[in-house]
């Protein structure tokens, strides 16, 4: 490494120490003299006199049961039924605008984008309210403000990206948690530069700068989980760690990111798409740097690093830290934290917002490695709380982090932000809400156990502080309710994930078993090769989600017995492999691999393949005239139903080749997908619907899902086929271009047919939030045929 910069480096890091050093001194001196105590004890009695802290509460209030803070659809209705609404919401803005922004509230300019933050979040709250429990989160809300936002393409983009490191994420991280901290990165980002525009850019240049905050948030935010937690978890081995760090060290110090990462061991595979996805990253931010800024962002940057690195290193079973080096780092890094995002936006030097970032930081760090003591513990973290609680009967020396955590607060409502009223309330509410929320957490026993300890040195403020603990009421927060919702949300959509899988296994292996045609030894010759070709097509080990579909619809949604249902799923694949026996000949798609395999007339002659097409057509239709546990008339209407849409797929089909080589319009291609593959899903929605006899309007819907969800798996099959691998799709490649072919991609390229498919995608979860039945499984199968790779 070039000494120079080394050098320079190591200014970097002694200015900044110097810095924290100052700030360090000067706590120092307000928790020797013990002024923050009645300082404080004022404090409280002002915030006490705020009429929202008051104990008796309005009569609709007391009517009203106040749920649990977590369950937050409850939970914000009770605030509207109460009331409550509008203050706990401008707290919780007035707090993100102090702590991510680093604006003070005293100022006008500040007070009117609060206001405008919280009616705008009233707005998306009502609008909310009428979707079902738990839908406000989805990626349809998240495409359809892209849409209004101009950003669909960043948004698609982020998604995937969110999509792939959830998949690689491995299982000694905490996955819910790390995507969650790196969503929350992003949006902080698109805060900062939705702040900074304050409604005076046009659209187009709104629509520019938001598509690069997504983008920036992503790519700072990946820093999290992949360096930060990757560093602090198992997996990597004390020697693979150095070698880790000392990598992410020089990229920033020679401001570039090597090409390839040799890295050998068992994480190979990991370290290596991480090293990609983080020299994409970096490139992105330093290429979107403004030369004047550039400097400062390195500097920023090592500086985060070291710190955590710093931190990072600190063994539990050291006795011998001394304060300086316990609290320098936490004060670099909490700061530095917040203060890089800035710089990662290459946005101008703001005194205001540096001085008051800088300060805030430490609060921060301290309130959460307080809520987190107990879980450190156990891994063995150093932290100033956990260190303070080995040692500090050995080291009388040591401070007390708790009482560093209240001269914090003392110094931030008195030096740096000068006594403002609305200030002190909400960072006396903030450090009043996070201390009941570690009693309800831990329980009173194991809270007062630690209080015993923190709390000693001050026994009169901390009765005074505990009684509002124990009173205080109104001093929620939304960023921890939607933190909260946000895991809650990321882990049911996990174990919904997971559940969609295990069924589509389980049921995929029943149908596998049932499918195989039994052939009667007595048969002619000819009719068993006929049910030899049909068998080998069967057992291509495709994903069958057709008949799971069916088998979902008909089993857990309807009630349909499993044995009664069967010849129902067998036609089903029957059918749907028939019409894929057929695609693949040499005068319609002329395809040599499916499912893996060479194609039934590769390995025989198109005649064979054309006979056993359509030899399994009839084994479908004998199949369906065996329903015989369900109303004849049903049964009727289902084999009317399925002979009509086998004649509109093969219409489909026909409407294909006959464009072969033509440019298509959209409306075209519209209707070709719906017939060749939305009438397939159809059909697997609706016949276990005409056997369960259910309504018109709810057969509507069904047909209406099909429609958007097929054309949506159509457009995706479109991407893999232009973007795909063939060991990976089963198929070849690049085979619609190959065949003169349209296609969603060949007709609108690559981002404007993701755009369409994610617009049907919404188009197919509009329509499932209307339905009345339990849906978890189609939504699921939803974003299955969106995001899968083959």
């Amino acid at each position: 490494m070039n000494e120079t910069i080394m050098d320079d480096a190591d200014a970097w890091y002694r200015r900044a120490e110097g810095k924290a050093a100052h700030y360090f001194a000067a706590l120092r001196i307000g928790l020797a003299s013990k002024s923050y105590v009645p300082a404080l004890t004022e404090d409280i009695r002002q915030w006490k006199r705020n009429p929202i802290h008051q104990s008796v509460l309005s009569l609709m209030a007391r009517s009203a049961r106040k749920p649990d803070s977590k369950q937050y659809d409850r939970y914000i209705q009770w605030l509207r039924y109460t009331g409550k609404l509008d203050d706990y919401l401008d707290r919780s803005v007035s707090y993100i605008y102090m702590r991510d922004l680093g604006q003070a509230l005293h100022s006008h300019k500040t007070q009117k984008k609060i206001r405008k933050v919280v009616n705008d979040v009233k707005k998306k709250l009502s609008a909310a309210s009428k979707q079902h429990e738990g839908d406000a989160l989805n990626l349809a809300n998240l495409y359809r403000w892209a849409q209004k936002e101009g950003v669909e393409d960043a948004v698609i983009w982020v998604m995937d990206k969110l999509r792939i490191v959830s998949a690689r994420l491995p299982k000694e991280m905490d996955a819910d948690h790390a995507l969650r901290k790196l969503i929350k990165i992003i949006v902080g980002v698109v805060m900062h530069v939705t702040d900074e525009m304050d409604g005076a850019a046009d659209a187009d240049e709104r629509s520019k700068r938001l598509d690069e905050a997504i983008r920036l948030g992503y790519s700072y935010g990946l820093t999290y989980p992949f360096i930060d937690d990757l560093l602090d978890c198992s997996l990597l081995n004390a020697e693979e760690k150095q070698q880790y760090s000392d990598m992410i060290r020089t990229s920033l110090l020679e401001g570039t990111v090597p090409e390839h990462c040799e890295w050998p061991g068992p994480n190979q595979e990991l370290v290596q798409y991480v090293h990609a996805e983080l020299r994409e990253a970096f490139n992105y931010i330093k290429h979107y740097q403004k030369p004047d800024r550039l400097h400062a962002f390195y500097e920023q940057s090592y500086v985060f690093f070291q710190a955590q690195d710093v931190d990072r290193r600190k063994k539990l079973d050291n006795p011998g830290y001394t304060n300086e080096e316990l609290y320098y780092p936490v004060i670099l890094k909490s700061a530095a934290s917040r203060l890089i995002v800035r710089t990662v936006l290459s946005a101008s030097e703001d005194e205001d917002f540096d001085q008051h970032t800088f300060y805030y930081g430490i609060y921060n760090q301290l309130a959460d490695d307080f809520a987190d003591v107990f879980e450190d513990m156990r891994d063995g973290a150093v932290t100033p709380y956990t260190y303070y609680l080995r040692y500090r009967v050995k080291r009388p020396d040591l401070i007390n982090p708790f009482e560093l955590y209240w001269t914090v607060i003392a110094h931030l409502i008195r030096e740096v932000y000068r006594g403002h009223g609305k200030t002190r309330d909400i960072l006396l509410d903030r450090a009043i809400n996070g201390l009941k929320r570690c009693k309800e957490r831990i329980g009173a026993e194991k809270y007062n156990e630690l209080m015993g300890i923190l709390a000693s040195g001050n026994p009169e403020f901390n009765r005074l502080v505990q009684h509002m603990v124990n009173k205080a009421e109104d001093v929620d927060f939304y960023d921890k309710l939607l933190r909260d919702r946000l895991i809650d949300v990321l882990r049911r959509n996990r174990q919904e994930k997971e559940a969609f899988r295990n069924t589509v296994e389980s049921v995929r292996e029943q149908i596998n078993y049932h499918l195989p045609i039994a052939a009667d030894p007595d048969a002619p010759p000819m009719k068993i090769s006929l049910i030899d070709a049909a068998n080998y097509s069967l057992e291509g080990g495709g994903k069958r989600l057709r008949p799971v579909l069916a088998w979902v619809m008909g089993v857990q949604v309807y009630g349909l017995p499993t044995s009664s249902l069967t010849p129902l799923i067998r036609s089903l694949e029957y059918m749907h492999t028939a019409s894929l026996i057929f695609d693949d000949l040499p005068s319609q798609d002329n395809a040599s691999v499916r499912r893996g395999k060479p194609t039934l007339h590769q390995l025989h002659d198109s005649a064979a393949a054309e006979l056993t097409g359509l030899y399994l057509i009839q084994k479908a239709t004998q199949e369906q005239a065996s329903l015989t546990d369900f109303d004849p008339h049903a049964v009727l209407a289902l084999m009317r139903y399925s002979s009509q849409k086998a004649g509109e797929m093969s219409m489909g089909q026909a409407m294909d080749l006959q464009f072969k080589g033509m440019t298509l319009t959209l409306e075209q291609l519209r209707a070709v997908s719906y017939y060749k593959t939305g009438i397939a899903f159809e059909a697997c929605l609706v016949m276990p619907a005409i056997l369960a006899q259910v309504g018109d309007a709810e057969m509507g819907k069904l047909k209406a899902f099909a429609y958007h969800a097929g054309i949506a798996f159509q457009i995706k099959d479109d991407l893999l086929d232009a973007e795909g691998e063939t060991h990976t799709l089963g198929k070849p490649a690049g085979k619609d271009a190959d065949n003169n072919i349209s296609s969603f991609v060949a007709i609108l390229g690559l981002d404007a047919a993701k755009r369409e498919m994610w617009e049907h995608y919404c188009l197919a979860m509009d329509v499932l939030d209307g339905m009345e039945r339990p849906n978890g499984f189609l939504k699921q199968l939803l974003h299955f045929m969106v995001n899968r790779d083959h």
